[in-house]
């Protein structure tokens, strides 16, 4: 029995790179002052549903995000590591989205996208860590769903089965299918890019590109396999109200940049009166303690 999966991936703010400028003043991340990666987790996501298309012939690897135009960036990543399509939700609508939001959206995106066996993102983001994006989609269709997925170890007879890690140790839990995999960045890393899908899918661009990009390179972008899914909210028949900033209930009151600076350093020798002094000092200003 061959899969139809769908991964669910985000571009995110490399956060190794926050500067002050990281947040807006209406306390949303400011994505154009930070560089954009494939958010970390996600590509461990995809790792485990390659896999399962090693392993299951016929099976199909679909990518969905959300985010601006560059987003697409994310479903080339997943072509040239082995997935077979993608789709990008991109709308002003769209932004600004909490998770709640978020999640409106990708569940309608979802829907249209129509048949699917197994639905796997990365277990959280690291530009919001909340972990709530994957669980909420799961509620939203009204699937089961087992999440700090280390490893798929099995699909079969319409049931996976999926080792988890916990914080005190592992775990082995069996799902019936269809199902939300949440994966851990413990799991396996996911594969090199492939040398021959970068040469097929290089050119590959969503509608709004191949419009801003009329160059000789690009006019052999009219190949089928060039196109890549882009859809707004329109076309996932989204209500507003609930994209976006007016569909977030969170909200950001107040954002603080913290800087730490080295103060005058201290020479100790090896005395024990010296030693305590420290620690004494230490707990008086609540570094310890």
């Amino acid at each position: 029995m061959s899969l139809k999966i769908i991964v669910l991936a985000k571009q995110v703010p490399d956060t190794r790179n926050v500067g002050k400028d990281a947040m807006k003043e209406d306390g949303t991340v400011n994505r154009a002052a930070l560089p954009a990666i494939f958010n970390p987790e996600d590509l461990n996501a995809l790792e485990q549903a390659l896999r399962l298309k090693d392993e299951i012939p016929g099976s199909t690897v679909t990518l969905l995000t959300m985010g601006p135009p560059r987003a697409a960036d994310i479903i080339r990543e997943g072509l040239f590591r082995g997935a077979d399509g993608g789709y990008l939700l991109t709308d002003r609508a769209f932004a600004g989205a909490d998770t709640l939001a978020t999640s409106y959206a990708l569940h309608e995106a979802i829907k249209k996208i129509g048949q699917f066996d197994l639905i796997i993102s990365g277990r959280q983001a690291i530009d919001g860590d909340t972990a709530q994006v994957g669980p909420q989609v799961a509620e939203k269709l009204g699937l089961s769903q087992i999440t700090y997925a280390e490893e798929i170890q099995s699909v079969a007879n319409g049931k996976i089965t999926v080792k988890r890690r916990l914080e005190h140790g592992v775990e082995i839990v069996e799902g019936k299918m269809p199902i939300l995999v949440t994966v851990n960045g413990s799991a396996p890393d996911c594969r090199p890019r492939n040398a021959k899908l970068i040469q097929k899918y290089k050119y590959a661009k969503t509608a709004s590109e191949q419009q801003a990009n009329d160059d000789a390179a690009n006019s052999r972008s009219t190949r089928a396999n060039a196109i890549l899914g882009e859809w707004s909210a329109t076309d996932v028949n989204a209500d507003p109200k609930q994209c976006g900033l007016s569909g977030s209930p969170t909200k950001v009151k107040k954002i603080e940049s913290v800087v730490f600076q080295a103060k005058e350093s201290k020479t100790l020798d090896s005395s024990d009166q010296q030693i305590e002094e420290l620690i004494v000092e230490l707990i008086t200003n609540h570094t310890i303690g």
